[in-house]
């Protein structure tokens, strides 16, 4: 009922651009991806780590400029990255915004060459339902030694792994 109530709060498709994130966006893409850390959904993330990789941000916002959501690509090799930060508020959730900041972080990643995503996440069945597979994390070796060892999660880590190669969808070539 109140998931309900909240998604009638939701703008519409038509009223959400998504778009690169700006600097304006940096303080917004904060709260709301700590805002899930406090709840212990998310990994927190510094200012000073949101305004260094604000070009491998999304960001959805509505026709005020409020943001809704966020995504961004963390790239570790020149052909695989992670989809990395993906937040949206809880009015829009159940909306498609979610899947639509994937893909969106999905064309960036074309765009730069990347063929193969994978995600570390509490929500599988939410990429399972974007065209992504589970997947063993020790196939990741880049983001194991590059952040799982400093995780402060590393021992209990709950998140499961999944992944999509790129390169076999025709429709986010075309895209890029």
């Amino acid at each position: 009922m109140i998931q309900q109530s909240l998604r009638s709060l939701a703008p519409r498709q038509d009223e959400v651009t998504l778009r690169p994130a700006r600097r304006a966006d940096a303080d917004a893409i904060v709260r709301l991806v700590n805002g899930y850390a406090a709840e212990g959904i998310m990994l927190p993330r510094s200012l000073d780590s949101v305004v260094h990789a604000l070009d491998d941000f999304v960001v959805a916002v509505d026709r005020r400029g409020k943001l809704l959501g966020c995504g961004a690509l963390k790239e570790y090799s020149p052909s695989l990255a992670e989809v990395s930060s993906l937040a949206i508020v809880r009015e829009a959730h159940g909306t498609g915004l979610g899947r639509r900041i994937v893909r969106q972080v999905e064309t960036l990643a074309l765009k730069r060459g990347i063929t193969e995503l994978f995600a570390l996440t509490l929500t599988p069945a939410f990429f399972e339902s974007a065209g992504y597979a589970l997947a063993d994390r020790a196939g990741y070796p880049e983001k194991i030694r590059h952040d799982c060892l400093r995780c402060p999660r590393r021992i209990r880590c709950d998140e499961i792994c999944v992944s999509r190669l790129l390169a076999a969808s025709p429709a986010l070539e075309a895209a890029a």
